[in-house]
């Protein structure tokens, strides 16, 4: 049985008839109030569902219009190189670490740009587009590139990356095919300067929006994954000083041309540490715009070519150093001890000679300074073969130094088959062994140092623990006494090489450059070498300056030896680089009490 509600209130009904009002009206006011309550809820969920399907709707096309803008206003992703899997995504790092000098200079950076690409099929007169881009590009032939537009190609890569000027030109045609596409590109800002040492980089994976930069020699190529490291944030600090590198590169190449030399190349380093504060090589080229590696003929004689490391040479009587320390530090000679000069020095069916005739006897001292090719001849005799190898790989110079380029492997010096007697007498005075200026810097470092070995490096050392020691103090001593001589000595070979101030010494080095082919060697043409430390009571540089084929030209005859052409150049560097490196000259005796006098 249904319960039946009543639709009246019983309370107002019974007072309504005790007043004698109509109760019907009591009972439709009831009625209608229930009806709007009920309406009231039904709107308010009717609304509350619209609502909700209203931003569902809202919602969705929202993202859909996302999506759309952001395809409308993004690059095309349309990589030129596929992954080497099947399925795999091409993951692009374009973020590479500055390199700067000791002094936190930037020597490597990078340079926002974009690339320019094409779609032939979005192309809308390919005629005009060929035509308008080989006005831009004057090495676009605008026949070739109209048949590539109008191609079947669905891409193609036009430009690796633009200037400013031709972005806004290519722009400027209004063709709706042609699409740019971010690049972040590698600049060197100081140009040539420290061209070999940096290397340079290039491209490697790339697609329309990013391309990867990789290091394609020198440091760059080296330190390349440290570089393109995503976590590093710190940049790569060398030990190359920007102002003396520059330096050294001007008075290089004014050097070059005064001694008309075809190249030449120079290092200045820390004979302590073994840090590289210059190293330069000529002629070289604009890391910004790198040529391409020679695919035929001599690599030497690319401008890419390094000769400071990569280059081996037979270097001259610059060796001779290293024989007179190694005769001092096994007790055999002391600098007055006499020697046989007379000559010609005959071994094997091979004559020895002096470049000068100075006399039958002559002692350790005045056969070094004099430069004497038959004295040193005689003392490596004493010395022995395998005593002179042990010392010369405990010097590091037979073997590649460990420098940080790419190139460094490719400097392995070059030893005789035979190791025998007539080597041993002609390696004495730095023929038939070929080694690199950079070997020979360090090698000198050792000598001049206090006896330590040195290992060159282009990072810049905090601190450096010395090496293994390879002669005594005391050797080194007379040693630096002797290279003083040959600079400040009436009858040393590098008179030219005095610097005022600096107390220079050093050892010249004049060797014939060897026959392209069939043996010997050329009678005009030769490598001259000075390799110098500065000042030499405490010396805290090497200099290694070499010309090849220079000639001196001011008198009647060309003059070709190292100390009317490289010894001169040297000079010139250490007095424009001496300052910068923070070199205080010393002033000779009673300069100073003159200087007071004139004051008062």
């Amino acid at each position: 049985m249904t319960q039946r509600v009543p639709l009246r209130p019983l309370t107002r009904i019974l007072k309504a008839r005790a007043e004698g009002a109509d109760p019907d009206l009591i009972e439709r006011e009831n009625l209608r109030l229930r009806h709007e309550a009920a309406r009231d809820t039904l709107r308010q969920r009717s609304e509350g569902r619209l609502l909700l399907l209203a931003l569902c709707f809202l919602l969705a096309f929202g993202a859909v219009g996302t999506q759309m803008a952001a395809l409308a206003t993004g690059e095309a992703d349309e990589p030129v190189r596929a992954a080497s899997t099947a399925g795999a995504e091409v993951t692009i790092l374009n973020t590479r670490a500055d390199i700067t000098d000791r002094a936190g200079r930037v020597l490597a950076t990078n340079f926002a740009t974009n690339a320019l690409y094409a779609h032939p099929h979005e192309i809308v007169d390919a005629r005009a587009a060929a035509d308008g881009l080989a006005r831009i590009f004057p090495d676009l032939d605008a026949d070739t590139l109209y048949a590539r537009l109008n191609s079947e190609a669905r891409f193609l890569w036009l430009r690796r990356y633009l200037s400013p000027e031709q972005e806004q030109m290519v722009h400027d045609l209004g063709e709706p095919g042609l699409h740019f596409g971010p690049r972040e590109m590698r600049l060197y800002p100081n140009g040539r300067v420290a061209a070999h040492v940096l290397g340079g980089a290039g491209f490697g994976q790339e697609a329309t929006n990013a391309a990867e930069v990789i290091g394609v020699a020198g440091i760059e190529a080296a330190f390349d994954t440290a570089l393109r490291d995503p976590d590093r944030r710190a940049p790569l600090q060398l030990s190359v000083d920007l102002t003396v590198q520059d330096a050294v590169e001007q008075v290089l190449e004014g050097g070059m041309r005064l001694m008309n030399a075809r190249a030449a190349g120079a290092v200045i380093m820390d004979a302590h540490t073994g840090e590289v504060y210059a190293m330069a090589s000529l002629p070289d080229f604009d890391p910004n715009a790198r040529p391409r590696p020679p695919v035929d003929g001599d690599p030497a004689l690319s401008p890419l070519f390094n000769r400071t490391v990569q280059g081996v040479y037979e270097l001259g009587s610059v060796f001779k150093t290293f024989t007179i320390a190694q005769a001092f530090e096994l007790g055999l000679y002391n600098p007055d001890d006499v020697i046989d000069t007379s000559g010609p020095l005959q071994m094997s069916g091979f004559l020895i000679r002096d470049f000068r005739d100075y006399g039958p006897r002559q002692s350790v001292a005045e056969v070094f300074v004099r430069s004497s090719n038959i004295g040193t001849a005689r003392i490596a005799q004493a010395i022995g073969g395998e005593r002179q190898r042990d010392f010369l790989d405990r010097l590091g110079l037979l073997a590649p130094t460990q420098v940080e380029v790419m190139e460094a492997p490719l400097g392995r010096p070059l030893l005789p088959e035979r190791w025998g007697e007539l080597s041993t007498m002609t390696i004495s005075y730095g023929h038939g062994i070929s080694t690199s200026p950079l070997h020979l810097a360090a090698a000198y470092a050792t000598i001049v140092n206090g006896g330590t070995r040195v290992q060159p490096t282009l990072l810049r050392q905090d601190s450096v623990t010395p090496g293994e020691r390879v002669i005594s103090e005391t050797t080194s001593a007379r040693m630096r006494a002797l290279m003083r001589d040959v600079v400040a000595s009436d009858i040393g070979t590098a008179s030219f090489g005095e610097v005022p101030g600096y107390a220079v010494g050093g050892k010249t080095g004049t060797a014939d450059l060897p026959l392209t082919a069939g043996g010997g060697y050329y009678e005009d043409r030769n490598l001259t070498t000075f390799a110098a430390a500065f000042p030499m009571d405490a010396p805290r540089f090497v200099v290694i300056v070499s010309l090849q084929e220079p000639a001196e030209t001011s008198g009647q005859e060309p003059r070709r030896t190292a100390g009317w052409t490289a010894v001169p150049v040297a000079a010139e560097v250490i007095r424009r680089a001496a300052p910068l490196l923070g070199v205080r000259p010393s002033i000779a005796p009673g300069v100073t009490d003159r200087l007071s006098s004139t004051s008062n």
